[in-house]
């Protein structure tokens, strides 16, 4: 038997090997990968700049905004509001002019019909003569007897039948959070403060260093894979694990010995790490060309 060449396509059999080598070129398939660094939010960024936060502040559901970024996003969709509840009170005042032409109309053609009937009344006489005077009451032509209105013409833009003006529906006046969807106020922003990680022989940028920041109480570094959550009466960050050995024996702010409450402690919301235990609902769908065998 002669020896076959590494990339021989005669054989019968579609193998494994060459549907992972066609896969790979044409792009189809599953792909399951780790994420890289560069696809992952850092938990320091901002929701809608996916920038370092300058001035940071978390919502209640434990997202992270940089307040010029929020309160810009709110007052856009303030603004956008107003505009559409202008164009639904003009529809409105519309409809209300519209109603009362078509109810004068009704009161104009009742009084023209009334009018038409007394007009008509005639004597026995003259109304026998016009019986016997042929009628032209059952003619067929369209253009008889007022009909080329009822009748649209197709051929002519002036007759022909125009489409409904689409309606709009009353706009919403909530302003609603652009990552979790929920009713979303300026008020209920809490600002945040990070602990910065005072190192002096690191000179680089706050921008270049890796470890930015710490818990505000163990002085741990902060990052992607270490739960952390903002303690609402002064937003210093800490860690869940502080949190759970210290913080929840007493419920007190370690601090400013202040009492806290469960409503106190928000959960920081991360961007993801590269491993799937440590994400929530992290997927990211791609459309590729479909390989046919």
């Amino acid at each position: 038997m002669t020896r076959h060449a590494r990339n021989c396509t005669a054989g019968a059999v579609y193998t494994y090997h060459e549907k992972k080598k066609d896969a790979a070129n044409s792009g189809f398939g599953t792909t399951s990968r780790r994420i890289g660094k560069d696809s992952v939010k850092s938990f320091d960024c901002c929701s809608l700049t996916l920038q370092p936060c300058r001035n940071p502040v978390i919502t209640k559901d434990g997202f992270l905004f940089d307040k010029e970024a929020i309160l810009t996003y709110i007052i856009a969709k303030k603004n956008e509001y107003t505009r559409k509840m202008k164009e639904y009170e003009k529809q409105v005042k519309q409809d209300e002019d519209d109603q009362a032409a078509k109810a004068n109309a009704e009161e104009q053609k009742k009084l023209h019909k009334f009018i038409c009937t007394e007009k008509n009344i005639v004597s026995t006489a003259t109304a026998s003569t016009i019986a016997e005077q042929p009628s032209t009451s059952g003619a067929i032509s369209n253009v008889s007897l007022g009909k080329r209105k009822e009748l649209p013409s197709f051929w002519l833009p002036s007759q022909a039948p125009a489409a409904k003006v689409s309606r709009i529906e009353k706009p919403d006046s909530k302003v609603y959070c652009p990552v979790s969807n929920k009713p979303l106020k300026a008020k209920d922003l809490i600002e945040v403060k990070f602990t910065l990680v005072k190192d002096p022989s690191d000179k680089k940028s706050l921008i270049a260093k890796e470890n930015r920041y710490m818990c505000a109480v163990t002085h741990d570094i902060l990052n992607n894979a270490v739960p952390c959550a903002v303690l609402k009466p002064t937003g210093d960050v800490v860690t869940m694990e502080c949190i759970e050995k210290i913080i929840k024996k007493d419920m007190i702010h370690p601090l400013t010995n202040e009492k806290l409450t469960e409503a106190d402690i928000i959960p920081l919301q991360r961007g993801g790490t590269g491993f799937a235990t440590t994400n929530e609902k992290l997927e990211a769908k791609e459309q590729k060309p479909c390989l046919q065998v």
